[in-house]
């Protein structure tokens, strides 16, 4: 499989096989990760890879957690055009994938839930970095995320980035030993993706080139 071929299959995947992954692939995948490119080679990321027993500890425990003061807001309030429709069209496709209209609130209510689950993937993954950095080193550990995540589409496997886990910082520092100077960037769950499942059917929308890059001096 070639890179381009990752990246047409990678996906946020929202229903996992329960199919274990073993520690030698998912270190493969992480490890492999490190070459990522980041300013000043700073390699800011810190990362904490759950799974098995742990991984069954941590979600009985967060079942019961209140969700927290994010560290963060995902998203700007009163997101403005063009990024309110397409945030706006990714629910609607999400929750129409599941049959949950706009009126269904319990229905949307409980897949949102199924974060906390990991969506049932086998291994969670959690993204942290120093808390004085900043947003240049922010885009460094999402370029290492984008990175693990094609890597896991070339061994088989698949993905779903989770921004969510900023909801329960305390919680998710607590249970992984987190240095109090570090901060919660994202989680993401990691397995095979089941296939049958309705909400793995659909991919979320995309601009035309034209709507969101220009290319000048360019012959053919």
């Amino acid at each position: 499989m070639d890179v381009s071929e990752a990246a047409a299959r990678r996906m946020s995947v929202r229903a996992f096989r329960p199919d274990l992954v073993t520690g030698s692939v998912v270190r493969g995948i992480l490890e492999a990760a490190r070459l990522t490119p980041s300013g000043g080679n700073l390699q800011p990321w810190r990362v904490y890879a759950l799974a098995g027993a742990p991984l069954a500890e941590f979600k009985a425990l967060i079942a019961r957690t209140p969700m927290e003061a994010p560290e963060y807001e995902v998203y700007p309030a009163n997101l403005w055009e063009p990024f309110r429709t397409r945030r706006y069209q990714c629910g609607e496709d999400l929750y129409g994938a599941i049959g949950a209209g706009r009126d269904d609130r319990p229905a949307r209510f409980a897949q949102l839930a199924r974060n906390l689950d990991f969506f049932g993937a086998p291994v969670g993954l959690f993204f942290c970095l120093d808390r004085a950095l900043g947003p240049p080193q922010w885009a460094d550990v999402g370029m290492y995320m984008q990175t693990v995540m094609l890597l896991a589409v070339e061994r088989g496997l698949d993905t779903c980035a989770q921004e969510f886990w900023a909801r329960y910082p305390k919680a998710v520092a607590a249970f992984v030993g987190l240095p109090d100077d570090h901060m919660v960037f994202s989680g993401m769950a990691l397995g095979y993706r089941d296939e049958a499942a309705p909400i793995n059917a659909w991919r979320t929308r995309r601009d035309p080139f034209e709507a969101w890059a220009e290319m000048r001096g360019f012959e053919g």
